[in-house]
C-alpha cells in the first residue's frame, strides 16, 4: 500500500504540470462528453462499414465486449473490493475532476479501455499501437487527475486484457463451430 499511495503522490503531483492538467482532465472525461460520444459512435460505424471483414467483426465483438467488462466491474468487482478512492482518503491530492462516489479498485476506464484495444487489435493489427496507447493514456488520467491508485489502473488493465482474450476465444470458438457446419469458410487467423 505504501508504495501505491507513493506511486500515486509521484504521478498526481511529481508531475504535475500546466499541459498535463489541460490534457488529462479531458482525456479522462471522454465518456462525459456529448461530442465525444458522438465521435465514437461515427467511428464505430465507420469501422463497421468501411472496413472490411476484420473491422466489422471487431465493431460487432466491441458491443458485448464492453458491456462485458463494464458490468462485470461496476456493478460485481467494485462492490467485491470496495476500495475508497485516493480523493477520499489521501490529504493533498490534486484533484482535477470531480472525486466520484463509486469505489476505486479496479478502474473501469482502464478495465473497458483495454478489453476494446485487445479486441481491436486482434482483428487490426496495423492500428494497435494507436488502440494501446489510446488505453495507456486514459489509464494513467485516471491517476494524474486523482481519482485512482496505480494499481487501480494496473489492476483494471490485467483485467481488461482477460476480458478482450476471452471474447476473442469464444468468438474463435463459435466460428470453428459454424465453419464445421459449413456456414461459412474461416478467414479470421491469427
Amino acid at each position: 500500500m505504501d508504495l501505491d499511495r507513493n506511486l500515486f503522490y509521484f504521478c498526481n503531483q511529481g508531475l504535475r504540470n500546466w499541459f498535463f492538467d489541460a490534457i488529462f482532465p479531458f482525456l479522462t472525461d471522454l465518456n462525459k462528453k456529448p461530442a465525444a460520444l458522438v465521435l465514437v459512435g461515427i467511428l464505430w460505424f465507420l469501422l463497421l462499414m468501411k472496413s472490411g471483414r476484420h473491422g466489422r467483426i471487431a465493431a460487432l465483438l466491441l458491443l458485448p465486449t464492453i458491456a462485458l467488462s463494464d458490468q462485470l466491474n461496476s456493478s460485481f468487482l467494485k462492490f467485491i473490493i470496495e476500495r475508497p478512492r485516493p480523493c477520499h482518503e489521501l490529504a493533498n491530492v490534486h484533484l482535477l475532476v470531480s472525486c466520484g462516489s463509486g469505489f476505486s479498485f479496479p478502474s473501469s476506464h482502464a478495465v473497458n479501455n483495454c478489453s476494446a484495444a485487445i479486441v481491436l487489435a486482434y482483428f487490426l493489427p496495423r492500428w494497435s499501437w494507436a488502440f494501446f496507447s489510446f488505453a495507456a493514456l486514459i489509464a494513467f488520467s485516471r491517476v494524474y487527475v486523482g481519482v485512482h491508485y496505480p494499481s487501480d489502473v494496473a489492476a483494471g488493465a490485467v483485467i481488461g486484457f482477460a476480458i478482450g482474450g476471452v471474447v476473442i476465444i469464444v468468438f474463435r470458438q463459435v466460428e470453428e463451430w459454424w465453419a464445421r457446419r459449413g456456414c461459412f469458410s474461416r478467414t479470421v487467423h491469427k
